[in-house]
């Protein structure tokens, strides 16, 4: 493809042989962690023949460069991996769980030739306990997924013709898979709540007596919940990140997490509504955080490719990130917990997106009275992978505010759907109609503007965000991925005109917006550049930063001010 650059990142330099092979659930740690990334045997079967036949790195998609694979995956496809692991202890009195982050969108697996699971959807983490099919010593893994870009289920901005604001479809494993060995009556989830003195800590599995160890303390108890009060408490925030770390204990079973002290709620205050941060009002100062990269696709080569992005956009002055109809690994949120990077989290979207009815008559002003239906499955599947991510992201700090819909895409039923998420998380802000197609029941007045001036209005009782705005374009030379095109709302041609536009646009439409109207929070369109979209502020290779780090830091602190 002559028109498309291969940019490669620094990350790739330092894949290690087993990529991604950090704890990938920090806030449930055991010490027995078997990662079962690195290279595995793997084919592509098309029409009943091998199309490809070869390694891939795990947990790499193969239409990725840095998988070894570099295939584009078609409808019908099977995908098959193939790997043996070795289990060196006797199981007697253990349970052993394998786990796969995630794998797009239906997959089968396969312990020592017996299938052991089946799985719909590809966001959500599989968890199977393999006892009765693992022996001590060699165990083969056989994995068979399947991706026909099914729009029933959730599919985010994946697409099969890519171009503009739509992207490479990714296919099969792109999570860690791992193992883990626990007792036979196991932890097996925890739900923290927290609020400005303490936290409640929900056990789920385990044995009926427990402990937590919580600086130096113990506390003993019986059943499913404990209290912790905690004294002289710390409030997380972004400019004070503070984590608390316990152990919990259940007979043989323990395992390392941590808490932190912060609350999310809405407060009316000088006649505006606002979203306040530990009960004080709170400018969230974000950017839309697509997850692609040049060189893994739906991850970047390494970690440290996510904590870079974190900390390159603090560093920028920004607090929040708006993580945008995708849903990452639980390392990128513990990233976001430990360097103090708020979280606005968008639900994946699925369904038929039309661009005249969701983009264009939106665009001229209509964003009222637009109704879309869903299938039964569509419903059940996007409801279920909603439930999960609330679920799985529970417990961090740093996820403050879900996105129901966005921009319409697979819209239906939307007061109905704030209902029922609402009353599952009662601890977070909804957005339920993101942009417009406005109903009646959400926490916010959220608004996109792209090609217009920034004039919003106050909406009593619900406070005010910008959950787009900007998309301003400047391709750097060597660094743009579409050699022939480029996509963006308004381009520059220097990196000068660039952040002198981005300013300009704060100083003259969002500084009176927050002053005038009381604009809570506003989105910047976005952290990087992704395939032909220029509108980042980091390069697609995330090579160049093309604004200047104190100047954007001033910016941030003078919208930090006006709250």
């Amino acid at each position: 493809m002559p028109n498309f650059a291969c940019l490669k990142t620094e990350y790739e330099r330092d894949i290690p042989e087993i990529p991604f092979s950090e704890y990938p659930r920090p806030m449930l740690k055991r010490n027995s962690y078997i990662c079962l990334n690195g290279v595995w045997d793997f084919y592509i079967e098309r029409k009943g023949k091998k199309a490809f036949a070869g390694n891939i790195l795990v947990p790499f998609v193969p239409e990725s460069r840095i998988s070894g694979v570099e295939q584009a995956i078609k409808k019908g496809d099977l995908l098959v991996y193939e790997r043996k692991f070795k289990l060196a202890e006797d199981l007697a009195g253990k349970r052993i769980l394998l786990h796969i982050g995630a794998c797009d969108q239906e997959c089968k697996v396969y312990i020592n030739n017996t299938l052991v699971a089946e799985n719909i959807g590809g966001y959500l983490p599989i968890d199977v306990d393999i006892t009765d099919f693992a022996v001590k010593g060699e165990n083969a893994i056989k994995v068979i997924a399947r991706d026909d870009m099914d729009i029933e289920l959730p599919y985010g901005k994946q697409t099969n013709k890519r171009g503009g604001m739509w992207y490479t479809k990714i296919s099969g494993i792109w999570q860690t898979v791992w193992a883990e060995i626990v007792p036979e009556n196991y932890i097996e989830k925890l739900y923290i709540t927290p609020d400005l003195k303490g936290v409640d800590i929900k056990v789920a599995g385990g044995l009926a007596e427990k402990t937590v160890i919580f600086k130096g303390r113990e506390y003993r108890f019986d059943g499913e919940t404990v209290r912790i009060e905690v004294e002289n408490p710390i409030y997380w925030s972004p400019e004070n990140p503070h984590l608390y770390e316990f152990v919990l204990i259940s007979g043989e079973d323990r395992i390392e997490s941590y808490f932190a002290l912060r609350t999310v709620e809405i407060k009316e205050i000088n006649g505006k509504s606002y979203i306040c941060l530990n009960g004080n009002p709170y400018f969230f100062h974000g950017l839309l955080d697509q997850g692609y990269f040049s060189d893994g696709i739906f991850l970047p080569a390494t970690e440290k490719g996510f904590l870079d992005d974190i900390c390159t956009m603090k560093d920028c002055g920004f607090n929040m990130l708006r993580k945008h109809i995708k849903l990452e690994p639980d390392i990128f949120y513990y990233y976001c917990d430990k360097m103090g990077m708020l979280v606005f989290q968008d639900f994946v979207n699925s369904g038929r997106y039309s661009f005249f009815i969701d983009t264009a008559l939106p665009t001229i002003g209509l964003k009222r009275g637009i109704k879309h239906k869903a299938t039964k499955k569509r419903r059940k599947h996007f409801q279920s992978t909603a439930f999960g991510t609330m679920d799985l992201l529970y417990n961090h700090p740093c996820v403050v505010y879900y996105t129901v819909f966005n921009e319409g895409w697979g819209q239906y039923e939307a007061d109905n759907n704030y209902k029922i998420f609402k009353d599952y998380d009662k601890t977070r802000i909804f957005d339920t109609t993101s942009g417009w197609f406005f109903e009646n029941l959400t926490d916010v007045e959220s608004h996109h503007v792209y090609f217009k001036p920034v004039k919003l209005k106050a909406v009593k009782g619900k406070p005010l965000v910008l959950s787009e705005f900007g998309g301003y374009s400047y391709v750097v030379k060597n660094h743009a991925f579409n050699l022939a095109k480029n996509y963006g709302y308004k381009t520059f041609k220097t990196q000068k005109e660039f952040q002198e536009g981005l300013l300009a646009l704060y100083n003259t439409q969002i500084i009176p917006a927050v002053k005038e109207q009381g604009l809570n929070g506003a989105v910047l369109t976005q952290v990087s550049d992704v395939e032909d979209e220029t509108n980042g502020l980091l390069t697609y290779d995330r090579r160049v930063l093309k604004v200047d780090k104190a100047v954007m830091r001033q910016l941030g602190d003078k919208l930090k001010a006006l709250l």
